[in-house]
């Protein structure tokens, strides 16, 4: 049994809850892999069809599943989402950035990974 198979096996006992999951276009999931770590984020699975084949990732912070992906179809780079964290000037001091308090209260920043994906991420006002 694969991983992914073990893992939609899982999905299937569990109580399942709908969600989004954005798809974010990676060049090399490999090399993704430790600038998500940085943010916090944990590898879950991964896919390949076989040796070759572009892989399929998903991580987590949480609650908060991206998927990340090598097979070209799936995303462009240079999009943006965005993340809502418990303490933004933390992860902004794990990438040596200072966090900005915005006009309408939270406090953000922005990142971008190594394949031009932008990640907003911020803290919103108490």
């Amino acid at each position: 049994m694969s991983v992914a198979d073990a893992t939609i096996g899982r999905m299937a006992e569990n109580e399942m809850t709908e969600q989004a999951i954005p798809i974010l276009r990676v060049e090399d999931a490999a090399a993704a892999l430790p600038w998500y770590e940085r943010l916090g984020f944990v590898k879950q699975w991964e896919h390949r069809f076989e040796p070759g084949f572009p892989l399929f990732v998903e991580v987590a912070r949480g609650q908060v599943r991206l998927f990340l992906s090598e097979h070209k179809g799936d995303a462009h780079p240079d999009g943006v989402i965005y993340l809502r964290v418990k303490d933004v000037d933390a992860v902004a001091a794990a990438f040596g950035v200072a966090a900005e308090q915005m006009e309408w209260g939270a406090r953000e920043i922005e990142l971008r990974d190594p394949d031009g994906n932008r990640l907003r991420i911020g803290t919103p006002r108490s």
